[in-house]
């Protein structure tokens, strides 16, 4: 499924109805479907409301939100590996994309892409959105972070005054981030609250953070909430869990600091030789920002869902878990 995309009518689609070109570019819309996305707002041309009779002219913009259809001859679906190698950065960016006004962008990180740069990085979400730059001159900006393995919702303010009042809002934990993992072994108790003092330290296989005492220098107290979902066997949990602090690497550290470590955490997960990997789960880290309520910054609450990464996916189709079971919140 694709983000939403603005695509230019073309000098040969002059006086086009806009059902028909919906059908050309995407022939496995259905009219139904299509009508109920007029209806609720979601397709727009220049920023209007119009209906299907509407005819369309060369250089206006339609606005096409997230659909179960391909578009003829565009990527879409999950973000491969190849993808972030070879695709342009507004491409990359737009099939990200989870929602949009004109405050506000939220995307859907894959798992392996940096939000921001570092030693070796030659690629990371603050300097593609530099292809997102407004006509004004200005670039979205990053109000918060995820760990460049976890996937999820990540928020961009799209000018300054939103970046101050989203960046006050996770400042004064006015936000509620709930997560989604896979961890090793179930948890004695079915929901509990962590409250340790974490501090960084450099090893050989670069920073890491670790438990420590309080009053420890540079320690910070971290406070994380979770709950088990679902179980298979005894051997493994889904759990949701809500960091209420936002210290680097905290729901990993406290994953593993009760004693059951998030599944294919390449920082946190120590090899067990008494203990047989699940056959068919991939080794890649399964942490996942499933969810965020924020305040907008022109008022009410923003509240989005980003899907799970293809991994993910799998693996909760192997173990059989429900995902319509969790509960899901309310969306925007």
């Amino acid at each position: 499924m694709a983000g939403i995309e603005h695509i230019k009518v073309e000098p040969d689609e002059a006086g086009m109805r806009l059902d028909r070109w919906f059908k050309v570019h995407f022939p496995g819309l259905g009219f139904g479907q299509l009508q109920k996305l007029m209806r609720s707002g979601q397709v727009r041309v220049d920023g209007g409301r119009v209906k299907t009779d509407a005819r369309v002219q060369p250089g206006q913009t339609v606005r096409v939100p997230p659909l179960d259809v391909d578009a003829k001859g565009a990527k879409s679906g999950p973000i491969a590996g190849n993808d972030l190698k070879h695709s342009g950065d507004a491409e990359l960016l737009a099939r990200m994309l989870l929602h949009e006004d004109d405050k506000v962008y939220v995307l859907n990180k894959p798992a392996g892409l940096a939000v921001q740069g570092g030693s070796g990085l030659t690629r990371h979400i603050d300097k593609m959105l530099e292809a997102w730059t407004s006509k004004k001159g200005e670039k979205p900006r990053l109000v918060h972070r995820l760990d460049r393995d976890t996937s999820g919702v990540l928020v961009v303010a799209r000018t300054r005054g939103a970046a101050q009042k989203l960046t006050a809002a996770f400042r004064e934990r006015d936000t509620k981030k709930t997560y989604w993992s896979l961890v090793k072994g179930v948890p004695r108790k079915h929901e509990d609250k962590i409250s340790t003092w974490l501090v960084k330290e450099a090893t050989p296989d670069g920073d890491r953070m670790r438990i420590a005492k309080h009053g420890e220098e540079g320690a910070d107290h971290a406070i994380s909430y979770y709950r088990v979902l679902e179980t298979a066997a005894q051997s493994l949990a889904w759990l949701e869990m809500e960091p209420y602090t936002g210290r680097t690497h905290q729901l990993r550290v406290h994953a593993l600091h009760m004693g059951h470590p998030i599944i294919g955490d390449p920082k946190y997960f120590d090899d067990d030789p008494n203990w047989d990997f699940p056959g068919g789960v991939q080794k890649r880290l399964h942490l996942h920002a499933r969810h965020i309520d924020i305040p907008h910054p022109s008022g009410g609450r923003l509240r989005v869902t980003a899907p799970l990464p293809p991994h993910m996916v799998q693996t909760w189709n192997l173990l059989g878990f429900d995902m319509e079971s969790a509960g899901e919140p309310d969306d925007e």
